[in-house]
């Protein structure tokens, strides 16, 4: 069966910067027979929840996101639809009406009922889910542009139905809290953390919770580092080059490392990390693991780089 499926699930959230898109290019390069998957900054939940494990454990600071996975994994598909149905008629909720975004939004800060929040992710700019220093959910109204539609509601039905199947365990803490003690040989910790050199609200670390600097990558880069020296494999989804800019913290650590780089590329095409006219303006998606993967498109050696 190997460690993925095919027919994708997505996550109803369409979180921006999620991994959905990739899935394809990324499964396949994680190893099989996978004792204890872990995803430790598991925002939409679209690798966990097409992961094969024999057990699974996504990690987000976010809690109030984890709060909206575990009211999903233990409730019916009937009674979740049956409450985004009774809060779209309870306030007029459309495309145009922001009145009642706007209040449902404060009766989610006054209640934190986790459906309540899903309910408003689909109501939002871009389905952003953000909160402000007080921890009240501040994203504004995604007028015109944002409702549960069709899609919503169906991709909605499958992740629901698919969290009541999976060996699936929610935590929420920083990544520098999770508990990685029991992690051994035959476990995989995938890691999707903030991008250290773009500047996306989607990906700043920030929602109201922490933000992402130069110490929390060290930190994890760390912590990766260990689990290496332990027999655990891993991978990491990042950014080496963005805009014009380098990550040269995690170049460094690559080559320090030795470890692999596999390219990824949202379109699918085939492209040369070597080219010299690549587009200044783009950003490179990579997979960084500390195996060689059996099924990979393209690994980047990244001695031979070339940035622009």
């Amino acid at each position: 069966m190997g460690n993925f499926v095919r027919d994708y699930v997505k996550s109803p959230l369409n979180y921006i910067g999620g991994k959905y898109k990739l899935l394809p290019q990324i499964l396949p390069l994680f190893p099989e027979n996978i004792r204890c998957f872990v995803d430790l900054f598991t925002g939409g939940c679209n690798v966990g929840v097409n992961i094969h494990a024999e057990n699974i454990v996504c990690n987000d600071n976010l809690t109030y996101l984890i709060d909206l996975y575990e009211i999903f994994q233990k409730t019916s598909v009937e009674t979740v639809l049956k409450h985004v149905e009774s809060r779209i008629k309870q306030y007029s909720l459309s495309l145009t009406n922001q009145e009642g975004y706007l209040q449902l939004r404060n009766e989610y800060n006054s209640t934190r009922n986790p459906l309540d929040l899903f309910v408003l992710t689909a109501y939002s700019f871009n389905h952003q889910i953000r909160f402000n220093n007080n921890h009240q959910y501040n994203n504004p109204f995604g007028r015109q542009r944002s409702s549960f539609n069709e899609n919503m509601r169906k991709n909605l039905i499958r992740f629901v139905e698919k969290l009541h199947d999976l060996p699936i365990r929610f935590t929420r803490c920083d990544f520098t809290q999770f508990d990685c003690a029991q992690l051994g040989k035959n476990d995989f910790i995938y890691c999707d953390p903030p991008y250290l050199i773009t500047t996306g609200t989607y990906n700043d670390g920030k929602r109201g919770f922490n933000g992402w600097g130069e110490r929390d990558e060290r930190n994890l880069l760390e912590l990766l580092t260990n689990l290496d020296a332990k027999g655990v494999k891993f991978a990491l989804s990042n950014v080496l080059y963005h805009k014009g800019k380098v990550n040269m913290i995690l170049e460094n650590w690559i080559m320090e490392n030795n470890y692999t780089i596999s390219e990824l590329n949202m379109s699918y095409f085939n492209s040369n990390y070597q080219t010299k006219d690549r587009n200044p303006s783009a950003s490179q998606e990579i997979l960084v693991t500390n195996y060689v993967p059996e099924n990979y498109r393209h690994v980047l050696c990244i001695a031979e780089a070339q940035y622009v």
